[in-house]
């Protein structure tokens, strides 16, 4: 008998949107069971119904052969299931012990608050199980990878048997990654069951009992892990043959393009984050940066973009440095960005498709005739656009707000790649969309890559960093720690040691390579 049993659940939202139809899906006990589908699958749905958080519109769920019904997370706690969230549920002025116990707080004399003995089950549970962490640590001074061990003691205190774990590894280095999936082992050989949604792929291969792919709001089928490539996982969630390996002609490395010299950014809370950033970009590379997020990448972008002044530095293009540049005239010096929070800076979500495609060339010709608009060529440079990136859509002159976030993200990528880029900043290029969309855009860079576009990538995806990049700078506290010319012969671990500032080379070494 199934440890837990989903039959036949729908859910449709007062919007008439059909998230989940008619899903059956079974885990057994003691097994990890992966997750997996397209963004819009179904997947956080049905985890979410499994975890109280949503009420299915039919369907029943049964627990140790028993149903239930959950009206809030609460219940489904009761039931002995955790759900360690993607965007961790932690308050950061807290110590790591007191977010451990919050809401379930051990009392001195049925009054106070026994501090001594939470950070006492906060020690039992870290010995038991394999997860160090630091119980009087304040949860803002730890690194992710605790954050991540907290979220999961803080269920396990409630005495959780079946954790639900939402893209786990998303912000974790390598050796984190390991550290997370030695730590599922041991909760699986103490008994515990764990249900694993994840976009990686080799990650499903690698931890994995059965995997279970959805495709829109319906599963496609369960297998056993061994028995199936990563291909036929993609293919299972696409629909269609996917290529994971990226294919990339051999480096043709030009002139140099950028020149970033010395480059410091102090935050307004008087905060170093960007300490002497020194590197070079070339046309016909992608180079790449590699760190833990929150290591300085999102400001390194949002200085070369204009989005924040720095405090210090030079940033050289054509020979001329435009540091503390508007982002405007950084444009027209043909520096293009594809930002990471689409939604925040990529698109005006209440505009349309068509205004999103022309926002940076609307002024120009053949788009602009003086005073007017010329509305006929706005449609043919658009449509043509939608055509080119294979933006699903009826018209474009509908709100880029009804597109799927991966047919959002080729509306920026299409508007940043046909601007004629001298040099190209992908920030976080396919975050959060599919691997439909992940493989096109991927594929777009290194094509502009190899027509002699300078692109810098920043991704907190390692293996995507490794996989298009041709030189991998790795970023630690605002600091460059390593150099690697061949991304080829670089290794996770090895990188990971730099990302981790464990290791750094020395200026020389980094100098003969940047």
């Amino acid at each position: 008998m199934p440890l837990i049993e989903m039959k036949n659940i729908s859910k449709i939202y007062d919007n008439g949107v059909v998230a989940n139809d008619h899903v059956n899906f079974s885990v057994e006990k003691g097994e990890i069971h992966a997750l997996v589908g397209e963004n819009g699958a179904g997947k956080s749905t049905l985890m979410k119904i499994l975890y109280g958080i949503e009420q299915p519109t039919e369907g029943q769920i049964i627990i140790n052969g028993k149903e239930v019904s959950f009206r809030s997370s609460l219940d489904a706690i009761d039931e002995k299931i955790g759900m360690v969230h993607q965007n961790f549920m932690l308050i950061p002025s807290f110590s790591v012990a007191d977010n451990i116990v919050l809401g379930n707080e051990p009392l001195q004399n049925n009054k106070l608050i026994d501090k001594k003995r939470s950070v006492e089950i906060t020690q039992e549970l870290s010995k038991t199980y394999g997860l160090n962490v630091i119980p009087e640590a304040i949860v803002d001074s730890i690194n992710v990878g605790m954050r991540q061990r907290v979220e999961i003691i803080k269920m396990l205190y409630r005495e959780a048997e079946i954790l639900i774990m939402d893209e786990p590894t998303a912000v974790l280095t390598p050796q984190e990654t390991q550290d997370l999936f030695s730590a599922i082992h041991k909760l699986v050989d103490q008994g515990k069951t764990v249900i694993f949604i994840t976009h990686k792929l080799r990650e499903v291969k690698e931890i994995s009992d059965r995997v279970t792919v959805m495709r829109l709001g319906k599963v496609i089928g369960t297998v056993d892990t061994k028995d199936v490539t990563r291909e036929q996982i993609a293919n299972m969630m696409v629909g269609r043959e996917v290529f994971l390996d990226i294919k990339k002609p051999d480096i043709n490395r030009g002139e140099k393009r950028m020149e970033i010299k010395d480059l410091t950014y102090v935050s307004e809370t008087g905060t170093p984050v960007l300490r002497g950033v020194d590197f070079n970009l070339y046309s016909g590379e992608i180079l790449g940066i590699a760190g833990v997020e929150g290591n300085g990448q999102t400001e390194l972008v949002e200085v070369i973009t204009g989005l924040k002044r720095a405090t210090g530095g030079e940033i050289k293009v054509h020979e001329k440095n435009i540091l503390n540049h508007t982002p405007r005239e950084i444009r027209m010096m043909k520096v293009a960005h594809i930002p990471e929070d689409r939604l925040t800076n990529g698109v005006a979500v209440n505009a349309s498709i068509e205004e999103n495609l022309i926002v940076d060339r609307y002024f120009k010709k053949p788009l602009n005739k003086g005073l007017l608009m010329d509305y006929k060529e706005v449609d043919k440079h658009s449509n043509a656009l939608i055509k080119q990136f294979s933006i699903k859509t009826p018209d474009g002159k509908l709100p880029v707000s009804s597109l799927s976030g991966g047919n959002m993200q080729k509306v920026v990528v299409a508007r940043e790649l046909s601007s004629d880029p001298y040099v190209l900043i992908a920030s976080q290029p396919t975050r959060g969309i599919d691997v439909g969309a992940t493989e096109y855009i991927r594929e777009q860079l290194v094509q502009y890559r190899t027509d002699g576009v300078a692109v810098l990538l920043v991704s907190a995806d390692l293996g995507e960093v490794m996989s298009l990049s041709d030189r991998i700078v790795t970023l630690y506290e605002g600091k460059i720690t390593g150099v690697f010319p061949d991304a080829s012969k670089a290794t996770e671990e090895e990188l990971g040691l730099y990302m981790l500032g464990l290791k750094e080379q020395t200026p020389e070494e980094m100098e003969k390579v940047l």
